[in-house]
């Protein structure tokens, strides 16, 4: 058995989770999430708990186990509580400013750069405009975004410069030492 497949999830207070076939609905306070199983596993609710036991002792079920009870557990999380990423931008008059739904970010090139966000994710940039924070129920859609605003301006191995995450450490390289 799979470790972490086989620990029931403990349902947080006021949300309620709902199986009919292979489709899991998650709702909360926050929102809804909805996710289709993969074959051969099988959800069992209880009243507060929640537990993905396998129908067969197959490879692919074995490594479908933990993944499924993992994913089931960040939509209960996330439906109750949410899930928030921290960017940080490092570079002189590196800016972010968030619009509406779109997040346009000043970072060094000759023209602003638009970000559009997907439904469901919300974002806020600080008085500075150099921390950008991520909100969002879907720790999946939540952590794409992340990569793809990193990827925008990754940091420099120089100089550090760009776009990273909040306490990501950065290895620069020693630059040029010069002529003698």
């Amino acid at each position: 058995m799979s470790r972490i497949g086989k620990k029931p999830i403990e349902l947080p207070k006021g949300v309620t989770v709902n199986v009919t076939g292979s489709e899991v609905r998650v709702k909360g306070g926050k929102g809804e999430l909805s996710w289709s199983t993969p074959g051969g596993l099988k959800i069992e609710v209880d009243a507060s708990h929640l537990k993905v036991q396998r129908q067969g002792d197959s490879a692919m079920e074995r490594a479908l186990h933990g993944l499924t009870r993992s994913l089931i557990y960040n939509m209960c999380v996330g439906v109750s509580e949410g899930f928030r990423r921290d960017m940080e931008l490092t570079g002189v008059g590196y800016r972010a400013f968030v619009k509406d739904d779109k997040v346009e970010f000043a970072i060094g090139y000759s023209h602003p750069v638009v970000y559009a966000l997907p439904e469901g994710i919300k974002a806020e940039v600080d008085k500075k405009q150099t921390k950008l924070t991520l909100f969002g129920i879907d720790k999946q859609l939540l952590g794409q975004v992340a990569a793809n605003i990193r990827a925008i301006r990754p940091p420099d191995a120089y100089k550090g410069k760009g776009i990273r995450y909040a306490g990501e450490k950065i290895k620069l390289k020693p630059g040029k030492t010069g002529s003698k």
